[in-house]
């Protein structure tokens, strides 16, 4: 068992977005065969009902003509936690001459099956940009480096703010890029403007830090990224829109002057950030332009759900737009 636990054999691959998983799984597999024949080394289990025993019957056939097998197995997320009992049986004692490839793909991966993946010497890979900003910087740092070419500071920035959430687009640009320029190549920012495409979509905080700081061309700019490339319904931007708020109001007449007490009223576990974001705000604006505030997301509401012959986009955006003006008056 040492032996097989130390040549990392089983790697399980989730993340939520498509792209950055499939590049995983497929840089795993072409490293696990190498110069070997895909013809006679590996087997890949993608179809809708492969079951769990063809899985594990999969990787328990000895290899011929090979020294290895490579058998990928795709969509393990559609199987129920009870489903996974011939697997788990499989982890305690997996074939020396398996590589196991397993694409979980989005949703959290049940601990039993890490836990067992884990203790067959493998390991879970998580793919994706990290959600904090620091973190994401540090992702796009690494893939900047190991892309084959080389981005000055300015292209990253362009490319960075451009796609926004939409991060598995990355790889993509890239490939787009190495045909354009070739490898080795020195991008400037006016040389990739022909390629980065349409704007990606921004997270939600991204628009009520707009609104909070009053630049209402700035929060316009970044609603229409999230309900055009980001695909938001207006309600769920107003879902937004309304817990940003809501914490506000909660925290308004309360006496509170610290973020611990804040995020203790609120309810927020771990970091206390938006505590202290809803609390500095709700300084800024004070009770008057609170209470406007919620009786424009309350009308917006209304007009949403067909009070208003106004369409849904217009809607928000007049909603933006006042929300910004009271954001610092």
């Amino acid at each position: 068992m040492s032996s097989f636990m130390a040549q990392d054999h089983i790697k399980i691959f989730s993340g939520g977005e498509p792209t950055l998983l499939a590049n995983a799984v497929r840089e795993a597999t072409d490293s696990a065969v190498g110069a070997e024949d895909k013809a006679l080394m590996l087997q890949e289990l993608s179809n809708e009902d492969y079951s769990m025993e063809e899985l594990v019957d999969a990787a328990q056939t000895f290899p011929l003509f090979t020294q290895q097998r490579v058998v990928v197995a795709r969509s393990l997320n559609r199987f129920k936690i009870g489903e996974l009992g011939v697997l788990l049986a499989y982890l305690e004692n997996p074939s020396p001459v398996t590589i196991l490839l397993l694409e979980w793909g989005s949703g959290a991966v049940p601990k039993k099956l890490v836990d067992a993946i884990n203790g067959a010497g493998g390991r879970q890979i998580k793919t994706g940009a990290p959600a904090g900003a620091k973190g994401k910087r540090e992702w796009f740092d690494k893939e900047f480096e190991v892309c084959g070419m080389s981005f000055d500071r300015y292209a990253q920035k362009k490319i960075i703010a451009h796609l926004g959430d939409d991060v598995g687009r990355l790889s993509g640009l890239f490939e787009v890029m190495r045909s354009a320029f070739g490898m080795g190549a020195v991008i400037s920012e006016e040389d990739i403007g022909p390629y980065v495409g349409e704007q990606g979509s921004v997270p939600p905080w991204e628009l009520t830090d707009a609104i909070d700081s009053g630049h209402i061309q700035e929060s316009m700019s970044v609603l229409q990224r999230m309900m055009g490339a980001g695909n938001r319904h207006a309600l769920q931007v107003m879902a937004s829109l309304h817990s940003h708020y809501e914490k506000m109001l909660r925290l308004d007449g309360m006496s509170i002057s610290n973020e611990r007490d804040a995020a203790s009223l609120l309810g927020i576990k771990g970091s206390a950030f938006p505590a202290k974001k809803a609390l500095n705000q709700l300084s800024r604006i004070g009770e008057s332009n609170l209470k406007q505030s919620i009786k424009l997301l309350s009308d917006a509401d209304l007009d949403l759900r067909g009070r208003s012959g106004l369409n849904n986009e217009t809607i928000m955006e007049v909603l933006v737009a006042r929300l910004a003006r009271l954001g610092t008056s």
